[in-house]
């Protein structure tokens, strides 16, 4: 019989515990990251750093990043690794481009959804019935995906008007919204390049500008991921399966049902991103216009820590630094080096303060070597400018490792009653 004992909720660990970050403290860390771009670009004079446009091609460039990385969490927290999100977006962009130049683009939006889904069921199939290894079937995906496409160009696109083998015909493009009023209002006080006031205003104004309904639906995606996965009983026996499926199947979860469930989740979110790539990013299909966007939303879910909110972050600094490169090129990627640097300060500082002396003084080094960069140049060679979304991947990466934490089981092979 039940003695209906309530235990006491243990105390955080001294030292070791992480706090969970509360609304005001968010944002008055937002608040805090934008004083450093109002400051970088009053300093810098680069003041498309935060304009209107610069945030608004950020976000139209981050969706298909986000996207991809949005499947890997939901593979990855059943316990599936999901190197394959590059194919399931090259899936994604010949699906909902062969459909949407036929019957529109909406058509085209739930096709990119099916062809990536169809990639994720694959990957599901040869990795938790067949016990593949994760990475072995994901590269497969990969090759299988771009050949697939390839062939089905040269019957399908190369016959149609307007198209080629490697490209489809125009498609038509998805409705955007443009708040009236608010976005005028906000466009003019982001032109005055007042400190702080016009950098919020240009951020808030890309949020309200030439916005597709397909970015508006991605971006509600996240928190929708967010509730389902942390705040549903659904989520939470999908997050048990990466964590402990053997645990979790004897408490009666049928552990290759949500895995199956979550892959092909994993994979029709990929091809959403695709779909978005041909539709609304381009408006064509083009062979190899992923671009390795599948791998770089991999790394914005592990920046991320494999969470909603942090894999977003993630997707919108890769988002922002490839716009930097393709509205302002060497002048807002030279204004860049500013912000590594002073960037580079805080962190060095906060290492000394927690005695990570070795950590402090290296990125103490770095940091002059990027002040140093910034005050002898006026300009960073083109070859910089085209790799700066990639290096920023890099380095934030890096500088996060310590603080990641994957599912346990993220990758491990399992059997149906291993336990037992």
């Amino acid at each position: 019989m039940s003695t209906g004992t309530v235990t006491k909720p243990s105390a955080a660990p001294k030292g070791g515990g992480r706090r969970k970050l509360t609304l005001p403290w968010i944002m008055l860390i937002v608040a805090a990251g934008l004083l450093l771009f109002s400051l970088v670009r009053a300093v810098s004079g680069a003041n498309d750093l935060t304009s209107v446009g610069q945030v608004s091609g950020a976000l139209q460039l981050a969706v298909p990043i986000g996207l991809a990385g949005l499947g890997g969490l939901w593979a990855e927290r059943a316990g599936v690794v999901n190197i394959g999100l590059e194919g399931m977006m090259v899936l994604g962009t010949w699906f909902g481009a062969w459909a949407g130049y036929q019957w529109g683009p909406w058509v085209g939006v739930l096709f990119g959804l099916l062809g990536g889904a169809l990639g994720g069921l694959l990957h599901a199939i040869i990795t938790v019935t067949f016990n593949v290894n994760h990475i072995v079937s994901g590269v497969a995906i990969n090759i299988l995906a771009v050949g697939f496409t390839q062939y089905l160009s040269n019957f399908t696109f190369a016959e149609a008007d307007g198209g080629s083998s490697k490209q489809s015909p125009r498609i038509d493009q998805i409705t955007k919204v443009t708040i009236p009023g608010l976005s005028d209002w906000l466009s003019d006080l982001q032109a005055k390049h007042w400190f702080f006031v016009s950098d919020l205003a240009g951020i808030l104004g890309g949020l309200v500008t030439n916005l597709s309904l397909l970015t508006i639906v991605a971006v509600l995606l996240i928190p929708a991921t967010w509730w389902v996965l942390w705040r549903t009983a659904f989520g939470l026996r999908l997050r048990s399966c990466g964590e402990n499926p053997v645990a979790a199947e004897s408490l009666g979860v049928n552990v290759y049902k949500y895995k199956y469930i979550a892959v092909t989740t994993s994979g029709a979110l990929a091809g959403l991103g695709g779909a978005f790539l041909a539709i609304v990013a381009t408006g064509i299909y083009q062979e190899g216009q992923t671009g390795g966007r599948g791998y770089i939303g991999l790394a914005a879910m592990i920046f991320g820590n494999w969470m909603p909110g942090g894999m977003a972050l993630g997707a919108g600094l890769f988002g922002f630094t490839d716009s930097l490169k393709l509205r302002g090129g060497a002048e807002n990627v030279h204004a860049l080096l500013l912000l590594v640097a002073v960037l580079l300060v805080i962190a060095a500082l906060w290492q000394l303060y927690k005695k990570k002396y070795v950590v402090g003084v290296i990125s103490a080094a770095f940091s002059a070597g990027f002040f140093l960069w910034y005050a002898l140049t006026d300009e960073v060679p083109s070859q910089f400018v085209d790799a700066a979304p990639y290096i920023t991947t890099l380095l934030v990466l890096a500088l996060s490792a310590q603080r990641l934490r994957m599912p346990k089981a993220d990758g491990l092979p399992y059997r149906k009653g291993q336990g037992k």
